[in-house]
């Protein structure tokens, strides 16, 4: 069986132990800030307050959250982002991914497979591991690289670092996708950098897409993407550059224990976006937030970031 539900009412999020200001990842993460005026034991504690609200409203949603722990022995201050190296998939696939910063290819953790089959009943039929490719320097950072339209076969990617063209190939044909590659960037210091992963800049739902178009300078190249989304029946919902800084893309459609359609994102995502965007939005799907804004700061990543999809069959 082949990836083709779009949503999930599952997710595995990792507790922070010693969250924090990635120097590793900063070099391309654009939108990370250092808090030179914060303690880093006092980032954690609100990091870790933050983490725990957002659990809370999203079990209050009726979503099934499974949380872990980090463990404290590794130097693993990204942790809390566990979509980047891991993925579960509906005919009872693992991919472990690999990653472009060294400290975090410390996150990947074979504990967490047997916590979900041995507490969860979770069945596991195989694992993918592509981690090796890291001795070759090619990198491919899970759905934060690829951006899955799981009922029509699509893997959106823009290029970057942390995105191999070979990898992206690899995934597709293993899982049956089409890959639909472009060249996304930001303004930065008034000159443009590649945006590092394709999930800050856009997100899939069931019957709608939140798509960054001026992110795409090549006008041709814009068309062409709205153009696919569109043939795909589903509606796009333009944001702009500055609302990608807000993680107005970081975003991620679930659904509850009662079917029920839910947008997942930071309250910071949610106050960026316009009246008739939510208007837009509101007709497909309820929308959850929670502030996120100590983790947006020092990790340069949002509420999708923070969510590792499980759509693995039940044993």
């Amino acid at each position: 069986m082949k990836d083709n539900q779009q949503l999930t009412d599952t997710l595995l999020m990792i507790r922070p132990v010693k969250f924090g200001y990635n120097v590793e990842t900063a070099i391309n993460n654009h939108y990370q800030r250092e808090l030179g005026d914060v303690l880093p034991e006092e980032i954690q504690h609100r990091a870790l307050a933050e983490f725990n609200q957002f659990v809370d409203v999203l079990r209050q949603q009726g979503v099934n959250v499974i949380t872990v722990d980090d463990t404290a022995e590794k130097e693993t201050p990204d942790s809390i982002f566990p979509n980047n190296w891991i993925s579960f998939h509906q005919d009872g696939t693992v991919v472990t991914y690999p990653m472009w910063a060294p400290n975090r290819r410390k996150e990947r953790r074979d504990d967490i497979l047997s916590t979900l089959i041995k507490e969860h009943r979770y069945a596991i039929r195989r694992k993918i591991d592509y981690s090796y490719f890291e001795a070759e320097e090619k990198f491919l950072e899970g759905t934060g690289s690829m951006v899955l339209d799981r009922q029509n076969r699509i893997a959106y990617a823009c290029v970057s670092p942390r995105t191999h063209l070979h990898l992206l190939s690899e995934f597709c044909q293993e899982f049956g996708y089409r890959p639909i590659v472009f060249i996304a960037s930001q303004m930065i210091n008034e000159g443009f950098a590649e945006i590092y992963h394709t999930n800050v800049m856009m997100s899939i739902g069931e019957d709608f897409a939140i798509f960054c178009a001026d992110a795409l300078k090549n006008t041709w190249e814009q068309k062409d993407i709205v153009k696919i989304i569109r043939d795909t029946g589903k509606e796009v919902i333009f944001i702009s550059e500055e609302q990608c800084n807000h993680f107005a893309g970081n975003m991620l459609q679930v659904k509850n224990q009662q079917n029920e359609q839910l947008l997942v994102m930071s309250s910071q995502a949610y106050r960026s976006l316009t009246k008739n965007q939510l208007n837009q939005l509101e007709q497909y799907t309820d929308i959850v937030h929670s502030p996120l804004s100590t983790i947006e700061a020092c990790g340069g990543g949002s509420a999708r970031c923070m969510m590792a999809e499980i759509f693995l069959p039940k044993n």
